[in-house]
């Protein structure tokens, strides 16, 4: 009976453990394929919790009778690590929601307009949220033009995405539960399916493979944004999560010393930034390196012609198709020149008789992160 007191103890404090050893950035975690192993922990966890504590009950009396010192010791370290693992170190209690989204248009806007945003704009409407912000939340809940907006960042992968949060035709909310190859992973409330956040698509639960709506977004500076849209609304720094904002105040511009979140200036290295982009079937990243040289590269994939575009801030970026592969643009102070025709950096025409180009999603990240979602993916 003694035995099965401490089988008990160390039971529970190595399921705990691993719990969140697979869901977390701990060495060696994040690069296993072990997504389908978490899942089932988390989704069993509280029976695996009331058998160890069953053996722990069972052993408890015989455990006292000698030394109380040591068994005490041990149900002290048991009750601490459940309350860290569950109330402490879980993601969703070390990235909070902000309660008190604010939106204000550019005349009220606090935010430095140099600030890199993820834009969306959706039937007239347009909406900026600063990545200093996000990178924090890893998601706000919004809406646009009355449809839901789910707004998310992984500054692990560098990766800002917008997505429709319905899931068969009902809004659904959601909770960031860990990560998994260095991605956050979201769990819907309904199913308690897991959902990744570069792709959208749900990796673990009773929804595996189905993915989420996304909206078209940019990435900007704040003023590049602002140029293009100046009647949109700035989400507004939520004072209560400042010392978290100013955290990664340095993050946007690549100069966070974070091992998971640093930038790596040579090209093509893991936390090396590229611009990535998926037509069709096909996928293929671009050097931000070069693209900070070349300011438009040219290319041509699932037969579509297009151009990667770097404005003149070096922050703000858009991929653009064309409607020939021998036709070339020209940028002259954010102003693309396509012929005579002018254009601003998303494509919108400057000229309301003449049809904008048209504005293909594309994403920074770091190469790590693109590789892993896109392994076939050209460079």
């Amino acid at each position: 009976m003694k035995k099965l007191f401490y089988f008990g103890i160390l039971g529970l404090l190595l399921f705990e453990a691993a719990n969140l050893y697979f869901i977390l950035p701990v060495p060696g975690s994040q690069e296993m394929n072990s997504i389908d192993l978490a899942y089932f922990l988390h989704t069993w966890r509280w029976v695996f919790r009331l058998a160890f504590v069953a053996m722990i009950a069972t052993g408890f009396r015989k455990a006292f009778q000698g030394s109380k010192i040591l068994p005490s010791l041990c149900v002290l370290i048991s009750l601490g690590v459940v309350y860290l693992t569950n109330f402490n170190i879980s993601a969703d209690t070390m990235f909070l929601q902000s309660g008190n989204l604010q939106m204000r248009p550019a005349v009220e806007n606090k935010v430095d307009k140099s600030r890199l945003v993820i834009g969306v704009e959706y039937q007239g409407q347009a909406k900026a949220y600063p990545i200093q912000y996000l990178g924090y939340h890893h998601q706000v809940l919004d809406t646009i033009s009355g449809k839901p907006l789910m707004v998310t960042y992984c500054n692990v992968c560098r990766t800002g995405r917008v997505f429709e949060p319905v899931i068969h035709g009902k809004q659904e909310s959601f909770r960031l539960v860990g990560m998994d190859h260095f991605n956050a992973m979201f769990e819907d409330k309904t199913t308690k399916s897991w959902w990744r956040q570069a792709t959208g698509e749900a990796v673990a639960g009773k929804l595996k493979g189905q993915v989420l709506p996304e909206f078209s977004s940019s990435q900007m500076t704040l003023s590049q944004w602002l140029s293009i849209y100046p009647n949109s609304l700035i989400m507004q720094a939520d004072q209560y999560f400042q010392v978290e904002y100013d955290h990664l105040s340095d993050y946007e511009a690549g100069r966070h010393e974070g091992k998971l979140t640093r930038r790596d200036s040579l090209s093509w290295q893991d936390k090396s930034w590229v611009v990535g982009v998926s037509i069709g079937k096909e996928s293929k990243a671009y050097d931000w390196n070069a693209l900070e040289k070349a300011r438009i590269i040219y290319d041509v994939l699932d037969n579509r012609p297009f151009a990667v575009i770097l404005a003149d801030d070096n922050n703000s970026f858009a991929v653009l198709e064309l409607p020939d592969q021998n036709q070339k643009l020209q940028l002259k102070q954010d102003t693309l020149m396509l012929g005579q025709n002018r254009y601003n950096l998303l494509g919108g025409s400057l000229d309301p008789a003449i049809p904008g180009l048209k504005k293909l999603n594309a994403y920074q990240e770091y190469w790590h992160s693109w590789l892993t979602f896109h392994p076939s993916t050209q460079k």
